[in-house]
């Protein structure tokens, strides 16, 4: 009897932890219905409820969400798939969607606020990141829209040692054209390899870019993928190009960049928080630099109008922005030494603008040579500057040497054709020799620094700010907000 006994009060007690959890708990009777009476160890396994917040997370899996809120589909595409296989998942999962920083754009003030530097690349010392800083983030998140400027430097190359081979000037070096196929075919493959990979951030983390673009001065970096495809149909070898390329590429090419122009030039002289003063930047020149690339490779298709609208368009805001730039920067902050390189591309509009009138108007004259003779005193005044360019780490601004040098000695060429004589013949092999190795060296130190240290791609932290100013949390604190869920419901136990 006693033994029945026993096992009749076991019995009501299983029972009463069963049904010890009321309908509608709330308050005090909702964690009264979730402490449980103690048991004694020896009399076997004990059970505890769990936390809510545990049990979501074994229902969320351990797919990491915290960069959700920059794809796409922000999740809401796996979300109504899961819905219709009848396996909802309306539950806040990862620890990552504390807000929805990422799935509006923020405002231009924003940029300005919690970033720092001309280039704006620097988080403020009193912001914080929407996006763990402390570890490293997908890759084609950390995948910028400046990488493109690889591609310029590159194609840019196929160009020159193509004008090596057919100047007459500079026939005394008898290059052949197997260096400008080679050149080439390899500005085909990286623009198709970067191409390839930035059009996957796009279809998968459409939010990044939007905030990319979005950025007062990456905005300006959009510019180079149509840039680059005119480099390429300039430097297309002789032997592959049967006559001229169908003008069709032409209008694809420049399409895209009188769009992007319509919209940044609108905002330069609408004034506003996006106006000339306030946004000004050396990356500012690709924007210019499109309307002469555009007017050269036009001329080069026999067209007239088209490439005469584009040259007076480039010019036009060429003249604006160089005394804006040249006056100050408008952060009145000096540039950090990363981003040194950049003002290199001051020299790539002048290059370009004086052989794009070269070409418009059929000779050399001394409307090309004003340009010219500009680009050559901008190239000299910081070439000279030694200290400037040195005692900083490896990074893609350094491709901003490639372009402008190339355009130059491009332009070099075409002067030497015209002035001929030991002087100008010097020119066109020092400042090319200055130019190759330029891209050499950098290709190699890239290819180094991407495969072997794997640091040539850091966090991409400007298109991580929050949408609303936050205030800047200890490391210790932030370190715990990124811990996942397990962890805090550990916590909570320990403090039962």
């Amino acid at each position: 009897m006693a033994q029945k006994e026993v096992a009749g009060r076991g019995e009501q007690a299983a029972l009463s932890v069963s049904i010890s959890m009321p309908s509608s708990p709330s308050g005090a009777a909702f964690s009264a219905a979730m402490k449980l009476p103690e048991q004694d160890p020896k009399q076997g396994k004990s059970f505890r409820s769990q936390p809510v917040t545990a049990r979501a997370a074994e229902q969320c899996g351990h797919r990491d969400k915290r960069f959700d809120p920059f794809k796409t589909w922000s999740g809401r595409l796996e979300r109504q798939l899961s819905n219709l296989r009848g396996k909802p998942q309306d539950l806040d999962c990862g620890g990552g969607g504390e807000d929805q920083d990422g799935e509006a754009v923020p405002a231009v003030d924003r940029y300005f606020d919690a970033l720092e530097g001309p280039e704006l690349e620097t988080l403020r010392v009193s912001e914080v990141s929407i996006l763990p800083e402390d570890e490293t983030w997908p890759f084609l998140l950390r995948f910028p829209i400046s990488s493109f400027g690889i591609c310029l430097g590159v194609s840019s190359q196929a160009i020159l040692w193509k004008m090596l081979a057919d100047s007459p000037s500079a026939g005394y070096l008898h290059v052949t054209p197997i260096v400008n196929l080679a050149l080439w075919s390899a500005s085909i493959a990286m623009t198709a390899i970067v191409s390839c990979i930035y059009l996957a951030k796009v279809v998968l983390y459409f939010e990044a870019v939007r905030r990319e673009y979005h950025h007062p001065v990456r905005v300006n970096f959009f510019f180079a993928p149509w840039i680059t495809g005119l480099f390429l149909v300039l430097g297309a070898p002789d032997s592959l190009a049967a006559g001229r390329p169908p003008v069709a590429v032409w209008f694809v090419l420049m399409a895209p960049i009188l769009c992007l122009e319509l919209k940044l030039y609108g905002q330069w002289m609408s004034g506003g928080q996006r106006r000339l003063s306030k946004v000004a930047n050396p990356s500012n020149h690709l924007a210019i630099v499109g309307n002469f690339v555009g007017a050269l490779a036009g001329a080069s298709l026999g067209m007239e109008e088209a490439p005469m609208f584009f040259f007076a368009v480039g010019l036009a805001h060429y003249l604006v922005l160089f005394v804006t730039l040249y006056q100050r920067l408008p952060t009145n902050e000096t540039l950090p030494k990363e981003l040194h390189p950049v003002f290199f591309l001051f020299v790539a509009a002048t290059s370009t603008a004086c052989v794009a009138w070269a070409r418009i108007n059929g000779e050399f004259d001394y409307a090309a040579r004003i340009p010219y003779f500009m680009a050559m005193f901008l190239y000299v005044s910081l070439a000279v500057r030694i200290n400037f360019f040195r005692g900083f780490r490896f990074s893609l601004a350094w491709w901003a040497y490639t372009f402008p040098t190339t355009a130059f000695s491009i332009a070099t060429i075409k002067y030497s054709m015209v002035v001929t004589n030991p002087l100008t013949q010097s020119l066109v092999v020092f400042f090319s020799g200055i130019s190759a190795f330029a891209v050499c060296v950098l290709s190699i130190s890239t290819i180094f620094h991407a495969f072997i240290l794997r640091d040539l791609f850091p966090n991409d932290i400007p298109i991580a700010i929050a949408n609303k100013r936050r205030p800047k949390l200890s490391k210790f604190i932030v370190h715990l907000r990124s811990i996942g869920s397990d962890t805090k419901d550990t916590e909570q136990a320990l403090e039962v």
